[in-house]
Formats: structure tokens, sequence, C-alpha cells
């Protein structure tokens, strides 16, 4: 695997957490675990807190919706250019037995 790679996939693993977290420190109808940090409240106003952490929310998001994008990018084929439908394609007309003949009917003997 590429190292790019895995570091891209670290960090996005890491962001996800990060939202997940924010996500949770949100006020959802007035209860959430932000009620519970009063003294950041008081400090920023419950309006700023809010303000900021749905900022957070959408940059964390969008962070994470680029990285990915540019994860896929980061994978490469290591000089394989092998189309997987070809693979399937060949496996099953390589695969496919031969269907019997008919028998022969022979005609009954008259008399």
């Amino acid at each position: 695997m590429n190292a790019l790679f895995v570091i891209l996939t670290v960090l996005i693993v890491i962001a996800a957490f990060l939202l997940i977290i924010v996500v949770l420190l949100q006020n959802g109808k007035g209860e959430g675990l932000a009620s519970n940090f009063v003294a950041g409240n008081q400090t920023f106003g419950v309006r700023q807190t809010a303000d900021a952490l749905e900022k957070i929310t959408w940059g964390l998001v969008t962070f994470i919706l680029a990285v990915s994008i540019v994860s896929t990018f980061t994978t490469g084929t290591n000089g394989t250019a092998i189309d997987v439908t070809d693979q399937i394609e060949n496996v099953a007309t390589d695969a496919q037995p031969e269907f019997p003949s008919a028998p022969i009917q022979q005609d009954a003997p008259t008399e």
C-alpha cells in the first residue's frame, strides 16, 4: 500500500472522530453536551459557541470529503492494466462445459 494513502486514511479517521465529538457538543433543542460547559457559554456567549461549533462541523465535513477524493488518486494501479470485466468474461468462456449431443434415435425394427 502507498504510504501517502495510509497517511490520508489516518487523517480521515481522526477527522471523523473529531466530527463525532463536535456534533455531540452542539445543542439540539436546548439540550446537549454543550449545556454542561457553562464557562464556555459565559465567555463567548451562547450564540457564538453554536456558530463556532457549526463552522467547525462544516469544516471537518469539507476536510473529510476533500481528503477522500485525494486519497482515491493515491491508490494507483501499480502498473497493472487488467480489467476485472475481462477476467470475468475469460472465466465464463473458458469454464463452460460442452453440451452433450442428443441421443441418436434408432428406428424400431419393423416386422
